[in-house]
């Protein structure tokens, strides 16, 4: 059962999340211009892991990993950093950003069925519904922006598809495997162990840089990219997912689009059309559907 008062905050979390995780669109693209893809995917994860390891000696006085629980760390820092990552930078590169914003945004529906199909949760009605709903909503966005499917686009789509499987698999995994430890020493030390493999792909690219050519525009959309992108919102989401599980959790990522393109207007100057509007009265009535108590659905066949 969710605590009466941790529900409402760790809900009120997550909208914090999406509107961090909505304006990263702009700010990555600022900082993309100059620092190529993966290299600058293991910037920021290499500084992240620092702070937050620098944050949690300072909160619990230590920064060990509990012998019981190393390997579990390793593959899910690996699997919700380093694997998504390499995933998601091939996808942008290989399909457009309206497709890849597409299949991101079945997030929800892939966490439930996975979770109902696992036994991690189970599966509800509002959870269906709101997903469906937020994707519904996400869909009218993006054929407002002119979302493309093409034959030449399949393996980035397929790349940004394998994103979203192992950013549900870490989200199911959070709430499932309950390790003894606190959700900043979880954040912080999933960070270290994907790090490496994305400084490692990206390191050559981080040698070859002009450091000092890069100018503000990069270096503030490193810094929003990693202080707030990952380690503020990474602590959150986390946080959220121990407390009101992994299925409501993910349905709030339906409305980042919508952040995102918000935020776009003012910076980018793209003004929202009518079917993107109706597209977000969808995705905010979806997250409000999903918060409804009730019943889980029955059980699938076989279990």
């Amino acid at each position: 059962m969710t605590d009466e008062r941790q529900g409402p905050r760790a809900e009120m979390a997550m909208l914090v999340v999406v509107l961090i995780w909505g304006a990263n669109f702009s700010f990555m693209k600022m900082a993309l211009e100059e620092i190529p893809e993966l290299s600058f995917a293991g910037l920021r994860f290499t500084l992240a892991a620092i702070i937050l390891l620098g944050v949690l000696w300072w909160r619990e006085g230590s920064i060990g990993i509990p012998r019981e629980a190393w390997w579990t760390l390793i593959w899910m820092g690996v699997l919700s950093n380093t694997l998504y990552q390499v995933c998601f930078m091939y996808g942008l590169t290989h399909t457009s950003v309206a497709n890849a914003s597409l299949i991101i945004a079945t997030t929800p529906l892939i966490v439930s069925l996975m979770g109902a199909v696992t036994g991690i949760e189970a599966l509800r009605r509002p959870v269906v519904m709101g997903g469906l709903m937020g994707f519904g909503g996400v869909a009218l966005i993006l054929a407002g922006k002119g979302a493309a499917v093409g034959v030449g686009q399949l393996g980035g789509d397929l790349a940004i598809f394998g994103a979203t499987v192992c950013w549900a698999v870490f989200t199911l995994g959070v709430r499932a495997l309950k390790l003894p430890i606190s959700t900043l020493r979880l954040t912080a030390l999933t960070m270290l162990t994907g790090a490496p493999g994305l400084l490692l792909l990206g390191g050559e690219g981080l040698l070859d840089l002009d450091w000092g050519g890069l100018t503000s525009r990069a270096w503030i959309g490193v810094g929003y990219a990693t202080f707030l992108a990952i380690v503020v919102a990474y602590i959150l989401w986390n946080n959220a997912v121990r407390v009101v599980g992994s299925g409501r959790t993910s349905i709030f990522n339906s409305m980042i689009p919508l952040v995102a393109m918000l935020v776009a207007w003012p910076l980018l100057g793209e003004h929202p059309r009518p079917v993107q509007i109706g597209g977000a009265v969808l995705i905010v009535s979806g997250v409000l559907l999903s918060r409804r108590p009730t019943r889980p659905l029955a059980p699938l066949p076989g279990r």
